[in-house]
């Protein structure tokens, strides 16, 4: 897609990171050799796309930005046929960007998700990674569950110590 690819995707995902942790996204800018003001363009783009009639709309938009996924596979739901795709991302190395999609390629869900060999140590409950744990790694500590989120790309999980996880694009955020 012109004016955008997985290095200026990543600075879409950085803008609703930036709600929780402007201190991590400022620190990550760098790594993707990004200026506040090339995420806030890249954003823009994004959101432009999502309101335009020529653009591609749902998996198509995902695959005419990111390119073709390393994985695809299929997943019975009930009558459905669901996909799972996953693409790597060049900030996150140990983690794949994963779109659920329905028939007709329209997007049911996406988010952050452990890569293959990550190397990342197992979430327990007392040891949650900020910008390593995704959702699904914390959900996996015993007694967590999750918990409604208030915001889209948003999400929560209640720990058995009382403390909550919260995630964007469903990589951990913060621990309170």
């Amino acid at each position: 897609m012109r004016g955008l690819a997985r290095r200026e995707f990543c600075l879409v995902l950085l803008r609703r990171m930036a709600d929780v942790r402007p201190d991590l996204v400022q620190q990550a800018l760098p790594k993707l050799g990004a200026t506040r003001g090339q995420a806030n363009a890249a954003y823009s783009r994004w959101e432009a796309l999502h309101h335009s009639r020529r653009a591609p709309r749902g998996l198509a938009l995902r695959t005419a930005v990111l390119g073709p996924p390393d994985t695809c596979v299929p997943r019975p739901q009930g009558d459905l046929m669901l996909e799972l795709r996953q693409w790597p991302l060049p900030l996150w190395p140990q983690l794949r960007w994963r779109v659920v999609s329905g028939p007709g390629g329209e997007v049911l869900d996406e988010q952050l998700v452990r890569g293959p060999d990550s190397g990342i140590p197992a979430a327990g409950p007392d040891r949650l990674l900020v910008w390593q744990h995704v959702v699904d790694d914390v959900a996996a500590v015993p007694g967590a569950r999750h918990v409604g989120a208030d915001t889209p790309a948003h999400w929560e999980v209640a720990l058995p110590d009382g403390r909550r996880a919260r995630f964007v694009w469903g990589l951990l955020q913060r621990v309170a």
